[in-house]
């Protein structure tokens, strides 16, 4: 199957929503998601892997594709389509070999250098930056990163596609597609009282008339 970024990239948090993975990802998949990444960063490894196991067994019924943040390993127990990984983890080459050759492994960067030798050094689906703007999802956030960064990010990067994570929300969604992402990581505004797949689909919708 064809990797095709969406505009919204939607990233699954049980705090914030108080509900499992499982539940976010099929309210999710309810809003129109083709592409969900399962974060978790406090559950225990056997937790998060039967959580996940019950999200990619509902996303497989749709044919929506699950991308797992950092667990290579339950990536692979589970099915799930890809990972999604940071500096710190194994490197994408390691975690393309332990899944599938048409895995999807996404990788992050704080910096439009860290981007361009990402780029240069792998071969990546998808290559996140961030934090944009200031966000309270990730208790080891990197120094703001900013629209400018942002930009000169896409340039270094050349055709590979730029996903714009942190504290992004429908106020501040038009300036990072300006600034040259193609897709944008959501969080915190899915999970903020309202209905996850109309919030979805709202967010949707301001995306594609950029």
């Amino acid at each position: 199957m064809k990797f095709i970024l969406p505009k919204i990239y939607p990233i699954t948090d049980r705090t914030l929503s108080e509900l499992t993975h499982e539940e976010q990802t099929v309210r999710l998949i309810d809003g129109g998601a083709s592409l969900i990444q399962l974060r978790d960063k406090t559950a225990s490894s056997r937790s998060f892997y039967e959580d996940a196991l019950m999200s990619v067994r509902a996303a497989k019924n749709t044919g929506v594709r699950v991308v797992i943040n950092d667990r290579i390993d339950i990536a692979l127990m589970t099915g799930a389509d890809g990972v999604h990984i940071g500096q710190d983890d194994l490197p994408p080459d390691a975690a393309r070999n332990l899944l599938a050759p048409d895995a999807i492994v996404g990788f992050s960067t704080h910096s439009a250098e860290q981007a361009r030798l990402a780029v240069n050094r792998w071969t990546l689906d998808y290559i996140a930056i961030g934090p944009i703007f200031p966000t309270d999802t990730k208790y080891d956030a990197e120094t703001l990163v900013g629209l400018d960064i942002l930009h000169e990010a896409r340039l270094a990067v050349g055709n590979v596609p730029l996903i714009a994570i942190g504290g992004i929300n429908s106020s501040n969604l038009m300036s990072v597609f300006a600034a040259g992402a193609d897709s944008a990581a959501v969080i915190s505004e899915l999970y903020q009282g309202y209905d996850i797949a109309e919030t979805y689909r709202g967010l949707t919708n301001i995306a594609t008339a950029v």
